[in-house]
């Protein structure tokens, strides 16, 4: 098991503290935790994991879990050494229960929204303890996420230890948000399809993370992703374009979105304001995610730099090193 003492150990309350409970708790202790899906799930053993979820591997290697960890999915970019490192079991939407039992888990820690269903129900029956991890999109719901996870592997310490990290980030923002006068209004575009956009509205990942950076989001009228009219955008007029750095066929570009005659017609195209950041980054609400909120609204709002705190000498990104 990786032990070392942790990193900056003054951001924790004490870090020694955190080490001693984490290894008072071993990955073989029985745990009993209450998942995103309802249930109460019997965790006995956490020697080898299937993480599926971005998030979940982030916060499994940032609690120095990275040596149980048996397999990843493909949304698990970071830390970049994690998909070197480990076997994929696909898309979290399109799991194969062959793939995943045949890496011989003891768990299967799975963000919510994994799927599909008929698979999650094979899994759950083949006899090997399935933790659906809650996926909520606010600061509170990263702490869930990071609780439930160091709960499942019998590292409540080293989460706790994450969990103020990741506090301190949040109280950052905060502070930061306060010198906001005026909220700007952020569309986040996924991709065009056939020419239409395909655009976030709320309770996504997208809507949480530009409220988390102090601005609104232009569309409010669905939930989810959707292909939106181009009057619908005119009429949301939006300030500001967001999307995802992705490289490749169906890249979002600024040349594109303001050559597009609807986004052409809004306040973002009249003074080019178009942001693309890292995917996992922007959109994990992982460890990292108050630190990505922090750089949007310092993207959206350049005149809080001068007025923005230092950043801690440790980001949440580990509690041990």
């Amino acid at each position: 098991m990786y032990r070392a003492w942790f990193h900056n150990f003054s951001r924790c309350v004490a870090a020694a503290t955190c080490f001693a409970l984490s290894s008072a708790i071993p990955a073989n202790a029985d745990t009993a935790l209450k998942d995103a899906a309802g249930r109460t799930v019997a965790v006995s053993d956490a020697s080898r994991i299937v993480s599926v979820g971005g998030a979940v591997t982030e916060i499994l290697y940032a609690l120095g879990k990275e040596k149980n960890v048996v397999g990843i999915d493909t949304t698990s970019l970071y830390p970049r050494r994690a998909v070197a490192e480990k076997p994929s079991v696909g898309y979290m939407r399109q799991l194969s229960a062959e793939g995943v039992l045949g890496l011989k888990p003891s768990v299967i820690l799975a963000i919510e929204g994994a799927g599909p269903k008929d698979t999650l129900a094979v899994l759950q029956s083949a006899g090997v303890p399935l933790v659906v991890v809650p996926d909520s999109f606010t600061g509170n719901g990263i702490v869930e996420k990071i609780r439930t996870i160091a709960q499942a592997t019998g590292a409540t310490g080293r989460g706790e230890c994450l969990v103020e990290r990741v506090r301190a980030d949040l109280d950052m923002l905060g502070k930061l948000e306060a010198g906001i006068a005026k909220p700007k209004r952020v569309m986040f575009v996924l991709s065009f399809v056939s020419g239409k956009a395909m655009v976030s509205g709320a309770k996504t990942a997208a809507d949480g993370i530009i409220r988390m950076a102090g601005a609104e989001n232009a569309i409010t009228a669905y939930e989810g992703y959707k292909q939106i009219s181009d009057e619908a955008i005119i009429a949301a007029r939006p300030d500001v374009v967001l999307t995802m750095e992705r490289g490749g066929p169906g890249t979002v570009t600024s040349d594109a979105v303001f050559a597009h005659p609807a986004f052409a017609a809004t306040p973002a195209a009249a003074d080019r304001a178009f942001l693309s950041m890292e995917g996992l980054y922007l959109l994990g609400f992982g460890p990292r995610s108050a630190r990505a909120a922090r750089d949007l609204a310092l993207s959206l709002y350049p005149a809080l730099k001068s007025q923005s705190p230092e950043r801690n000498a440790a980001p949440a990104t580990t509690c041990v090193e």
